[in-house]
């Protein structure tokens, strides 16, 4: 980060309990009073710089009656307050002073206040600071976020000829293309290290503006997207670079109770959420499905808008393939050591509804098949998570859950099966009737070999399901039995037919047939005994 450094005399400010002054042998005369802080100074150095000084010493008001006593004058209301106007003063005593883009605003502000311009003195602080400003702090990345963050913060005072200048150069620099950064940036992505990579990250801008307060981040991304040269998924970065600055996960894990946010902060946390997914790029795959359930998480936690949740629901609903089980963890608003079962529901249906469409063509059929069964088996193990988790879910709320997926979703029941087994360890209450309604779920002839082993030792499993667990184990047996017999005839027969090529033609009895014919009626029989048992 750049600086300028003016002046050459040592500090001989200090302070005598709230009095701030100068080390010198001339008495002082100018007594100037900021808040609670006195400054006892000399006139002559400040008015010589001043405008606002001069003016006021000049004035038919002014106290120069008796000349014995110091000139006294309240500046409360300058920007930047005490350390602004400390600055300004050593400027005016040749006291050795650094700019840089973090007071450079305060002083700007505080040197245009007490008029300190070419027109009082030549090489005056005003324009000293505004050729900083256009050679140095424009010219620099972070140089430009401090200087646009500091006077957002003086937001009374800070005019456009400083906010303005500085979002444009931010944005030009992001435009940039990367062969053009040259300047230093803040990039602290996990696993990466700039000596392993020789490029510039497309993201390299996403963290260094997500210091910014929230109308000039907005204003920014507004300006960037509306130039329509970076994708949509760098714009998805950045919003989800700085909702992770400024946004909770309320995704507690260690069963803890937070404490509750004071309403102040809830409601800055609202403001924050809503621009983001106002600002959300509407093309498929800007944002991961991840960050939207985030969102919705952070949404559910601080009581964002109906209408945001909703946009939100929507939104995480179409990439619901996306994501994982524990992604689908909503803490819910007035407990946020429970899940909001009902939100989740809605994701499921929001992502169901894409269903009700005939695909057009062959492709996206597929597409849409491998989606619902990838959603199918995060879903299962969601249910897992909520039957450990949750031990006052009721045995009919867990059903609903489970039934919200249809039926031809699950390509396999290993995934439900786990979910119920975990309802069935922790709720050891559960009656014999709600035991069997809960397997009543699990399709026997979908459970993976070791499962349905599994299963049948399980003494948890009511009696019907493991009848039906080893009927179908007996009927898959016996199927694999028919079919290793057929498979051993067929190759006895095809090595009976390459013997008989090997021998001659009256070795083989092609005159009379008779052999061939044996052969055929073996096969034939063999066959039989495989498919009837």
């Amino acid at each position: 980060m750049k600086y300028m450094k003016l002046g050459s005399k040592p500090d001989i400010f200090y302070t005598e309990e709230a009095i701030r002054s100068v080390l010198s042998e001339v008495p002082t005369d100018i007594i100037i009073q900021i808040n609670n802080t006195k400054y006892h100074l000399h006139k002559f150095p400040l008015l010589l710089k001043c405008g606002l000084l001069q003016q006021t010493c000049s004035s038919p008001s002014s106290p120069t009656d008796d000349r014995a006593l110091p000139f006294s004058l309240s500046l409360d209301d300058i920007p930047g307050g005490q350390q602004a106007f400390e600055l300004c003063a050593k400027f005016c005593y040749g006291i050795s002073i650094d700019i840089s883009a973090h007071n450079f605003v305060p002083a700007i502000l505080a040197a245009r206040y007490l008029k300190m311009t070419e027109s009082v003195c030549k090489g005056n602080l005003v324009n000293k600071l505004e050729s900083f400003f256009e050679s140095c702090i424009l010219q620099g990345w972070r140089d430009s976020i401090v200087a646009l963050q500091s006077a957002w913060q003086l937001s009374g005072w800070a005019e456009n000829r400083i906010v303005q200048p500085c979002m444009d150069s931010i944005v030009e620099k992001i435009l940039a293309h990367a062969s053009q950064v040259t300047w230093s940036y803040t990039y602290t992505r996990p696993g990466y290290t700039k000596k392993q990579h020789n490029s510039v990250p497309k993201d390299w801008w996403t963290e260094d503006i997500s210091d910014l307060d929230l109308d000039l981040f907005r204003s920014i991304m507004y300006t960037v997207r509306s130039t329509k040269t970076q994708p949509p998924a760098l714009i998805g970065e950045a919003l989800h670079v700085y909702a992770c600055k400024h946004l909770p996960d309320p995704l507690y894990t260690d069963g803890s109770r937070p404490e509750p946010e004071p309403e102040e902060t809830l409601v800055k946390q609202r403001r924050i959420l809503e621009s983001i997914a106002t600002m959300l790029p509407p093309e498929p795959g800007s944002v991961t499905c991840r960050f939207l359930l985030r969102l919705l998480r952070v949404a559910n936690y601080i009581g964002a808008s109906s209408s945001t949740k909703a946009e939100l629901i929507k939104q995480s609903g179409r990439q619901l393939h996306e994501s994982s089980e524990k992604d689908l963890l909503i803490p819910s608003q007035f407990d946020p050591t429970t899940y909001d079962l009902g939100v989740t529901e809605a994701v499921l249906e929001g992502f169901l509804g894409q269903f009700r469409r005939r695909p057009s063509d062959p492709a996206e059929a597929r597409k849409m098949g491998g989606a619902m069964e990838r959603v199918a088996t995060i879903f299962d193990a969601f249910l897992e998570i909520v039957a450990r988790s949750n031990l006052d879910l009721s045995v009919s709320r867990f059903i609903d859950l489970a039934e919200s997926l249809p039926e031809i979703a699950r390509k396999q029941h290993d995934g439900l099966y786990r979910a119920i087994d975990t309802f069935l360890k922790g709720h050891a209450e559960v009656s014999k009737v709600e035991r069997k309604q809960l397997c009543r779920l699990i399709d026997c002839r979908k459970l993976s070999s070791e499962t349905r082993a599994e299963a049948i030792c399980n003494d948890r499993m009511p009696l019907r399901t493991i009848v039906q667990l080893l009927f179908v184990e007996q009927e898959r047996s016996a199927a694999s039995n028919a079919l290793n017999i057929s498979r051993t005839v067929n190759q006895v027969a095809r090595r009976s037919e390459q013997a008989s090529r090997e021998r001659g033609p009256q070795e083989r009895g092609e005159s009379t047939g008779l052999p061939a014919m044996s052969r055929s009626l073996s096969v034939s029989k063999a066959n039989q005994v495989g498919k009837g048992g």
